[in-house]
């Protein structure tokens, strides 16, 4: 059976994405501090100061989860905008969907 998604809600794609965004975070933050003690680790065996950027891969990868999920709201609530401008001229996507049992 085919349908037709003539329209996404804003609001709700950017409750959605936020929150998509937000657990994908936590899945690269480990790895960010890791890289983050690595680097503060070298920059102190060899004498030298922590890099700036140091501080994005350590202590700042613990504010990711939240930057991602609201930067995903606000990507969710224009991307399902400009669908629905989209799907105004051209119709929208078909899907077509099977009924199982």
């Amino acid at each position: 059976m085919k349908k037709r998604l003539k329209r996404i809600a804003p609001l709700q794609a950017g409750i959605v994405l936020a929150v998509v965004y937000a657990l994908l975070s936590l899945i690269a933050v480990p790895f960010l501090m890791l890289a983050g003690a690595g680097m503060a680790a070298m920059a102190k065996q060899s004498g030298q100061q922590l890099p700036p950027f140091g501080f994005m891969f350590g202590v700042g990868a613990i504010f990711m989860p939240v930057l991602y999920a609201a930067f995903g709201f606000i990507g969710g609530i224009i991307g399902a905008f400009i669908y629905n401008l989209v799907a105004k001229w051209t119709g929208g996507l078909e899907v077509t969907l099977e009924d199982v049992a």
